[in-house]
């Protein structure tokens, strides 16, 4: 039996994807890593508040990691913090989980990340991807989804327009940049952590979704 970590459970895809970590018999215990806890109880969860900047006493044995941290530049309101939330915070929390043993890491990257980007957001995805493939996780899964759909905590006009069009639109839409349900993403995520195979998985928007949501 297996602990796993999930960071950004307060996120659209975390909260998608912890009560699928909690159905899951491959885990005798689920942590959720956090600023603050939620108001969800269950046997196998614990809910632990973190300084993201600083897990330099983090010393928890675990074996599979699901990072879902993120933020947009509206709400991070600088490039700085947006830097801080999407790449440091994250980066810290696989050099920590790694000390601790774990074995997998599952990051929810977005489409068209790549370090040479002239997009910062994309700069910002890539730089972390990268990163990544160089530690020594048995595991690396790595998702690239699109335009996500979902029921967000906060309402956003310009991405609320952009999945009108693309609902009009879907037919003419290539498949990597098509819109994709928050399930889709969670259970991809945790199904290829579970069943991939040792080494770099990086999946792209038209396999996720082929998954079932």
């Amino acid at each position: 039996m297996k602990t796993a970590i999930i960071a950004g459970t307060s996120g659209l895809i975390g909260t998608a994807l912890l009560p699928m970590l909690l159905d899951n018999p491959q885990y005798e215990k689920v942590i959720s890593l956090g600023r603050r806890t939620l108001p969800i109880q269950h046997p196998k969860l614990q809910q632990l508040v973190v300084d993201f900047g600083d897990l330099s006493e983090f010393n928890i044995p675990c074996h599979d990691v699901y990072c879902c941290l993120g933020t947009t530049i509206r709400i991070a309101k600088t490039k700085e913090r947006f830097f801080q939330v999407d790449h440091d915070y994250p980066l810290e929390l696989a050099k920590a989980t790694l000390r601790n043993g774990a074995e997998s890491f599952c990051l929810v990257s977005a489409t068209a990340s790549d370090e040479k980007s002239r997009l910062f957001y994309s700069r910002v995805k890539g730089k972390l991807e990268n990163e990544l493939k160089t530690m020594d996780f048995k595991r690396l899964v790595i998702l690239r989804p699109s335009m996500l759909l979902g029921p967000r905590k906060e309402f956003r006009m310009a991405e609320w327009i952009s999945k009108q069009i693309m609902s009009l639109f879907s037919w003419l839409i290539p498949a990597r940049y098509k819109a994709v349900k928050d399930t889709q993403v969670a259970r991809t995520l945790m199904e290829h952590c579970i069943q991939g195979a040792a080494g770099i998985h990086i999946l792209e928007n038209e396999v996720i979704l082929r998954t079932k949501g």
